[in-house]
């Protein structure tokens, strides 16, 4: 890691700015926080774009769209807007309350099973007001101090595997979303699930400027170039222009492989007004009257435990890429980071948008130097200009910004050192935890395979006394989620 993020915290007593956020104190200065506000923007814009794209297409049961309109795409600005404005909200919310370098959005996952497990059985009135509920009791947990019982009950191995799966994990979103990793169609019946770029091979100029984006940030980074993902990806972007004016390229979507998976490199104007159609565009108990109060139980109890373990997940991994973790792995004002959080479910679903939740993608913004609020709050003022600058916004590929998760990817990736994996009884649990949430592409499914490994292991060896009595409501809770599908079949 370069010299610009490991500067030891200096003693001493800062006022104004410095003393609100400990900048100084964490070892930081306002010019990295500022930095790392800008990296972690650039690396999760893309919900901005992508949010609209799951939830703007499905027709609910009645047949009409989020947002309005005929689902022909002119409703997608208006969930936009919407996308941006709860994203600014509540990661300035984070910053300010919870001084902590952490971002929320619209949960990626999570939005595409409300549109398609939720929404097409009945409303999506109803669908967001499941999301407020589910928040509500959340929110209920870590007042009571449930949530954070059970993050003090998992050993620490444990969550240094937590952090190192995600490490895994969003580096695999960087491959994925730039195409230099796809998935195959189930319809090829081929037992390879995934290959690389198109066929196994690497198609189009796109899929190059990514790669091109690597080498420069790997460059940069290793020689110790401060603010190395920040420059990579300014140049990757401006790169990305001179290619698409060049070849005038279009997207995956609409034009197939070898083309932008995302984000067309095209500035389309600067200013839009925006239109928060969807605020308020929820009903509190709507799903229990149409999908009965079993099937709504369940698909809350479903959406809870994804929200519930994948903050756990996130902040531990931030705080130790940080370096702000204690020596239980616990994360500093960490009842503050899971309030907030709880009320990104319900001010998500209050607005029609799906839950929003802490973003894995803020490591970048820490790779980049940010260790205090101050970065997420420079982080949710640009959320907040981009309701009214949606198009510079789409205007950066993805190609671009994601070359910074794999960097950041290695560098959480590290802490794999400090699990003991001569100790079967944790090194199983701890090798389930870190490749399942890859190869899953779902943190909440890593760490549920591994506390459930972690408690049958020790039942086996006669140990259940060593497994902490949280430990064991979770596991079964996570034996419930795990077969939510059949039990919702055969309960309903």
């Amino acid at each position: 890691m370069s010299d610009d993020t490991q500067t030891a915290p200096r003693p001493g007593r800062a006022s104004g700015l410095d003393g609100f956020f400990k900048i100084t104190e964490r070892g930081s200065t306002v010019g990295r926080e500022v930095r790392g506000g800008v990296v972690t923007f650039l690396t999760m814009a893309y919900i901005v774009v992508l949010n609209p794209l799951i939830l703007g297409f499905v027709p609910d049961s009645t047949g009409a769209f989020l947002g309005g309109g005929p689902g022909d795409g002119s409703n997608l600005p208006v969930i936009a807007a919407g996308t941006a404005l709860v994203a600014g909200v509540l990661t300035i919310l984070m910053g300010s309350v919870a001084n902590f370098p952490l971002a929320l959005a619209t949960g990626l996952g999570l939005n595409a099973f409300v549109a398609n497990a939720i929404a097409t059985r009945s409303t999506w009135e109803d669908a967001m007001g499941l999301i407020v509920l589910e928040g509500l009791i959340i929110l209920v947990l870590v007042l009571t101090g449930f949530r954070k019982a059970v993050f003090l009950a998992v050993p620490q191995q444990l969550k240094i595997a937590i952090s190192v799966g995600i490490g895994l994990f969003i580096a695999l979103i960087g491959f994925v979303d730039a195409g230099f990793v796809t998935r195959i169609p189930d319809a090829f019946q081929t037992t390879v699930p995934v290959q690389l770029g198109n066929g196994g091979t690497l198609t189009g100029w796109p899929v190059l400027v990514f790669a091109i984006g690597v080498i420069l940030v790997v460059a940069l980074w290793v020689r110790r170039v401060r603010g190395a993902i920040l420059i990579s990806i300014v140049a990757t972007t401006v790169l990305a222009f001179v290619v698409q004016a060049a070849l005038d390229l279009g997207s995956v979507a609409q034009d197939g492989p070898g083309n932008w998976s995302l984000n067309v490199p095209e500035l389309n104007g600067f200013v839009e007004v925006p239109d928060f159609g969807t605020l308020g565009e929820f009903s509190l108990f709507g799903a229990f009257s149409s999908v009965g109060v079993l099937a709504a139980v369940l698909l809350a109890f479903t959406l809870l435990l994804a929200d519930f373990f994948d903050t756990m997940g996130t902040m531990t991994a931030i705080g130790a890429e940080a370096g702000l973790n204690d020596e239980d792995g616990i994360p500093p004002h960490s009842q503050r980071i899971l309030i907030v959080d709880s009320v990104g479910a319900i001010a998500g679903g209050a607005a029609g948008v799906s839950s929003n939740t802490s973003y894995i993608e803020s490591a970048s913004g820490v790779g980049e130097g940010a260790r205090t609020g101050l970065a997420s709050i420079v982080t949710g003022l640009l959320f907040l200009l981009t309701t009214f600058l949606a198009p510079v916004v789409e205007a950066i590929p993805s190609e671009a910004a994601v070359p910074a998760l794999v960097l950041v990817g290695f560098l959480m990736m590290q802490q794999v050192k400090a699990i003991d994996w001569d100790d079967l009884e944790i090194a199983i649990p701890a090798f389930l935890t870190i490749v399942l949430m890859p190869f899953t592409y779902s943190i909440s499914v890593g760490i549920g395979a591994g506390f459930l490994a972690y408690v049958l292991i020790k039942l086996v060896l006669g140990k259940a006394r060593d497994v902490h009595p949280l430990l064991w409501i979770v596991a079964a809770l996570f034996l419930v989620y795990f077969a939510i599908d059949p039990l919702t079949s055969w309960l309903t």
